[in-house]
This record gives C-alpha cells, structure tokens and sequence, in this order.
C-alpha cells in the first residue's frame, strides 16, 4: 500500500465553509493528500460578509501544532490566516523548531467584502520574519501593495514586485492577477525566472475561497514531488475547474465546488 503523504493547514476556520480550514481540508481530500489542521482563529463569516472574529490563545495554537508534528511526518504546510503578530510569533517559532519544510503562505489580509482580517501591526512582523521562512508566498494584488506601500496596476508592476518579495526571503513568489481585468494572468517569480499563468476569467461571482484553495492546491503537489512551477500550474488548474463548476450557495460570493473532479456513484 504505497503511503499517502500528509499536509497541514495552520489558519482561520469559515463557519460557511467555502474558505479557511473548511477550503483547505476539501482541497486536499480532493487531491488525494491526508489534511491535518491548526486553527487559528474562528471567523464567523458567510458568502457576503465577516461578522466577527475570535483569535484562538497563543498556547491553544501551539498546542495544536505540537500533537500534529510529534506524531506524524508532514511533506508540506499551508499557512493562511494568521491575524495578529502574537500568532505569527507562535506559529513561525513552532514550525521553526519542528524544522517544518514546504512552507506555503497565502497572506490573508482582507476578506471578499473588504474587512481586514490582519493586524496593522503584524504587517512588519510579515515582512521582517515570515516571509523569508516561505517556499512560496502567494499575495493577491491588494496584498502586495499593502507589503510593498505601491501601487501594482500592471503585468510589470507584478513582475517587479514579486521580484522584490522575493528579495525579502521567500524561495518564490506567486502574485495572483485576479483583481485585474481580463484574462486572469498570475506571476511566479523564483530562481532568477518569471513563469506566468494565464487562464481565461471565467463569468461567476462564485469565488469565495479561491486564495485559500489555490495555495492549498500547491501545497498538495509540492507534498506530492513536484517542483514549484509545476506544482503552481497543477494547482491553478484545479482552481479552473473549481470555479469553472462553482456552487451557487448563499447570497453572496458562493463557494467553489472542491470536488468537481470526483465523480460520486450511488
């Protein structure tokens, strides 16, 4: 029997369960990984909107990724919402002395509706120690502006911030383009090398979660052999797929559907 190959996620949970915990266990059980969770903070949210936000204490979270780690060998970790600079602290120390690898971070900062889901105060402790701990940092347009205090309005602009993320310390930097209009071009800067992605925009306001779900998709591959670029292109190629059959649940942002590319049977 050939052995699964295990992944974390340490981030928020979303009670609706189109993003967060809830996104990312779906992604991996849909890509055939074994998915493990550290939760980090407990959003009360829905397909339109934040409603509170509850950060689990500090020793809650390290417990948490204590018992993951002392008993189970891990081949990647995705790291999302991580809201204050107390629970980066916690959460980078503890990867730290488990000496964790494939470090996947998507930088959750704003929620769809536009609620910061960050704290000012722990943008430095991003930039400062986060980031150089990360084999791939996956910012949205808004988020690297905020990293980077720039405007970012074209494909060039992407290129020359992901290059200067990259100087910060992450092994590679995937900026996603999906605020643009137009096609959906996404940038990868890593090894001296850009590698873009372009995929159609596809007409659906059914995209809640697509951040969570891409770098959970990464870290799926990347746990599973493949290098970063290939890894990135699999992953965005699910993502497609999932929103191409997105679910329109809620009255708002509906979720995408994780488990397009399962076919079920009576």
């Amino acid at each position: 029997m050939s052995q699964i190959k295990a992944v974390l996620s340490i981030a928020g949970s979303d009670c609706s369960g189109g993003a967060g915990i809830q996104a990312d266990l779906k992604t991996f059980s849909s890509l055939n990984v074994y998915g493990m969770s550290v939760i980090t903070s407990v959003v009360a949210e829905n397909t339109k909107n934040v409603l509170s936000v509850y950060d689990l204490p500090d020793h809650i979270i390290k417990s948490q990724i204590e018992a993951v780690f002392e008993d189970i060998e891990i081949s990647a970790v995705k790291v999302g919402m991580i809201k204050s600079k107390v629970i980066m602290q916690t959460v980078f120390e503890s990867l730290k002395k488990h000496n964790a690898q494939n470090i996947i971070c998507d930088p959750v900062m704003l929620a769809k509706g536009g609620k910061e889901l960050m704290d000012k105060d722990a943008v430095k402790y991003l930039i400062d120690f986060v980031i150089p701990c990360c084999n791939v940092f996956t910012p949205n347009i808004p988020e690297t502006e905020v990293i980077l205090n720039k405007s970012i309005k074209t494909e060039d602009d992407m290129i020359k911030a992901s290059i200067e993320i990259c100087k910060l310390g992450t092994k590679s930097c995937l900026i996603k383009g999906g605020h643009f209009e137009g096609e959906a071009i996404d940038i990868l800067y890593m090894n001296n090398q850009v590698h873009k992605f372009i995929s159609e925009r596809i007409n659906t306001k059914n995209t809640h979660g697509t951040g969570c779900t891409l770098s959970s998709a990464i870290a799926s591959f990347i746990a599973k052999g493949y290098e970063i670029p290939m890894a990135v292109s699999k992953a965005k190629a699910y993502i497609t797929g999932a929103i191409e059959n997105s679910l329109d649940i809620g009255k708002g942002n509906g979720p995408l559907n994780h488990f397009y590319n399962i076919k079920y049977t009576n």
